[in-house]
């Protein structure tokens, strides 16, 4: 009860200073539906064009060029490698606010069918890829154009500034290499004689188009790159005793480590996540080999959980490995903490979510094991994360693509519903924060 504690008296805290904005809103909408075809427009030529990680080129030009256009007060290209921020400043006084899009797509070959369908390839770890918008980062960074153009275009009923944040590499930079939210805010991207004092993020995702789906707190786990390498002795695989069978032990290892979440951890404290994605080893059936690479993912929700898995994981692994006389050598690396919603900030800003949305279609979501890297902006400053529903409610849900499947795809009927938030939010938060 005390999470309902911090929400309804902010919710009432904040119905007048929204109740004042309602009429800066209202004088938008003509913009807001004038701005709808050219979103789309921008969401399907992104689409056809999705870039990977680090190299999104053409998209970060094509933003800067957008902005450029839009008279905006300062457009920095090359943050963090590929990013753009702009800034633009409103006609009345206010604090600053931050809006955030990802733009990098994913090695998928993609199989939708869609007149806009990818046929890109891309270079991901020495390698030719198909690439694909299989996120839905299309549509973030087209909704952020639109909200730009229809802020833009009506500045002089802004207060205070906004600052554009559109975003490489959220699906993790190549081997090698930073990218990502942690390098954008490195480089200065909340900095600033006047920093921003709120962010907002939105996701796609395969909910009833339109709606959005939050959480007060944690809201999507923390995640953690996985690397376990077994070095055993390479013999002929007609006689394993003459030396150390790294498959083996592997095999082992996966399935241990599997009991680590429901047999080491309070489960009524906190859920966890452990999965072997990718095991790697030896060349033919007969020919046991020196060594095996296994790579996976780990998901938590709390620090401390957090802290106990990968140390129950590290002293599995090498009990295992020692009793079967091979080494394993682990290697755990953070991708990012829990991304959530701040309490106070979500219960100030839900008239103006329900204003985006439509009554009935803003929702209380449960907790999700997909990871994202904007909890880094969240470490300096008050955000908020929301998923954006885009599947017709007629599909059943079972049919419905997840992210990262070479099936998903987003209605372009659902974006303006994150336009009108990211509007929203720049438009009321000035209201809503002297409360």
């Amino acid at each position: 009860m005390k999470r309902l504690g911090y929400i309804i008296p902010a919710v009432a805290l904040a119905i007048s200073g929204n109740a004042l904005a309602q009429d800066a809103k209202t004088n938008l909408e003509d913009a807001l539906a004038a701005v709808e075809s050219k979103v789309i427009e921008w969401r399907h030529d992104l689409h056809e064009h999705p870039e990977l990680s680090n190299r999104e080129f053409r998209t970060s030009a094509l933003v800067a060029e957008h902005l450029r256009n839009l008279n905006f007060d300062e457009v920095k290209t090359g943050v963090a490698h590929t990013g753009v921020v702009g800034t633009l400043i409103g006609g009345k006084p206010g604090p600053v606010v931050a809006l955030r899009a990802d733009m990098d797509g994913l090695p998928v070959l993609e199989q939708t069918g869609s007149p806009f369908a990818s046929k890109a390839r891309g270079e991901y770890n020495g390698q030719d890829v198909p690439v694909m918008h299989a996120c839905g980062h299309d549509t973030h960074v087209a909704m952020l154009m639109g909200a730009a153009q229809v802020l833009a275009d009506n500045r002089d009923q802004l207060p205070g500034t906004v600052r554009f944040i559109f975003q490489p590499a959220e699906e993790g930079p190549p081997a090698g290499e930073d990218g990502g939210a942690k390098m954008m805010v490195a480089e200065g991207v909340l900095d600033g004689p006047n920093p921003p004092e709120a962010i907002l993020g939105l996701h796609a995702w395969p909910g009833d188009s339109g709606t959005l789906l939050y959480k007060p707190n944690g809201f999507m786990a923390a995640a953690d790159g996985l690397q376990i390498n077994i070095k055993g002795k390479q013999t002929h695989g007609s006689s394993p005793w003459l030396g150390v069978d790294p498959i083996y032990v592997a095999a082992q290892v996966a399935t241990a480590i599997q009991g680590i979440p429901s047999r080491h951890l309070d489960v009524t404290n906190s859920p966890a996540v452990i999965t072997i994605g990718s095991i790697h080893g030896g060349v033919r059936g007969n020919i046991i080999p020196d060594e095996v690479e296994m790579q996976g993912t780990i998901r938590t929700f709390d620090a401390g959980v957090r802290e106990t898995l990968h140390a129950k994981l590290r002293s599995i692994v090498n009990a295992i490995a020692d009793a079967n006389g091979a080494t394993a050598t682990i290697s755990i690396e953070g991708y990012a903490p829990v991304t959530g919603n701040d309490p106070e900030l979500l219960g100030k800003m839900l008239p103006t979510l329900n204003w985006a949305a439509g009554q009935g279609n803003v929702n209380e979501g449960t907790l999700i094991t997909g990871a994202e890297d904007f909890s880094f902006y969240q470490e300096h400053i008050p955000g908020l994360f929301l998923l954006l529903g885009i599947n017709d409610p007629a599909l059943p849900r079972a049919e419905r693509a997840s992210n990262h499947s070479p099936f998903f795809i987003a209605e372009d009927s659902a974006m303006m519903t994150g336009v009108r938030a990211l509007v929203g939010f720049a438009m009321d938060y000035a209201a809503v924060s002297a409360k």
